[in-house]
């Protein structure tokens, strides 16, 4: 049997990983994989590539991996000229991080011995930005899957943990280590375990989390000031444990297109009453 540790959407919150590692330890695990969104969010994204590398965990690319790599360049859409993190998070990381993250794969497949193949991808095979989830029809899955020769498969992005069969794929998404987004304060990962039969799941971890030490470093890194509105959303999900930041995004483009971001907007937002914090 091969016991497999299923990590995702740490989001540069390097205390949330430490408390998974440290949770980890009674699982004796053969290996960890890192299903992409390593790093941004989160105040600490040196520091979580620095615990990938010195552990040698397999890792992905994820949708913010590629927000760093292509902002700014001819591969980026229009839109993102008006992301204010992506200049943050190069500094937190510096070059040599980033040309690290350059060569990261987007997708793999885990072939261990005694289990068979394994797919491991952020969102859908392909895209990092679209992700499986309970409301995800069968029929969508079957589109999304059909080249995917794996029966076992591996993504993230939702920031939901998910166990969902479909046909002959069983479809595993671990939650986030990260920033969790469904109301619970707490990192989210999955151990599996795989044999000659295929993968199962054996436990999935919930884990409380401490936000003070990222508050504390967003306050030392001027993160608000540097990041403005962006910033105060991205704290928001820290503390509410809920999605800010596209809703807000989704909510202005549909009602105040023309205006530009500012705190009466994000005042607005904020008054709505199935957002309130």
């Amino acid at each position: 049997m091969t016991r497999l540790a299923v990590l995702a959407d740490i989001h540069g919150n390097l205390p949330a990983l430490q408390t998974v590692i440290d949770d980890m330890a009674q699982y004796a695990v053969d290996q960890v994989v890192v299903a992409g969104d390593s790093i941004n969010w989160g105040p600490f994204s040196r520091g979580v590539m620095e615990v990938i590398w010195k552990r040698r965990w397999p890792v992905i690319r994820g949708n913010n991996e590629l927000y760093l790599l292509d902002y700014d360049t001819e591969r980026a859409p229009a839109h993102w000229s008006r992301f204010t993190m992506p200049p943050y998070l190069h500094d937190q990381l510096g070059d040599g991080w980033v040309n690290f993250i350059a060569a990261l794969p987007d997708t793999l497949q885990l072939r261990f011995r005694d289990a068979p193949p394994i797919r491991v991808c952020h969102g859908i095979p392909g895209d990092p930005w679209t992700a499986i989830t309970p409301q995800s029809s069968a029929a969508q899955i079957r589109r999304w899957l059909r080249n995917i020769s794996e029966r076992a498969v591996i993504g993230a992005h939702s920031h939901i943990a998910l166990e969902r069969q479909v046909d002959d794929w069983l479809i595993f998404n671990p939650g986030s280590v990260g920033v969790p987004l469904d109301g619970e304060h707490s990192a989210s990962y999955m151990i599996l375990d795989g044999s000659e039969n295929g993968w199962q799941l054996a436990a999935h971890r919930r884990l409380p989390i401490d936000i003070s030490p990222l508050l504390d470093e967003y306050e030392r890194t001027n993160f608000v000031e540097r990041c403005g509105i962006t910033a105060q959303l991205v704290i928001e999900e820290f503390r509410t444990a809920r999605l800010q930041l596209a809703a807000y995004i989704e909510w202005k483009a549909k009602h105040h297109a023309d205006r530009d971001d500012s705190l009466e907007l994000l005042q607005a937002f904020r008054k709505l009453d199935d957002l309130a914090p």
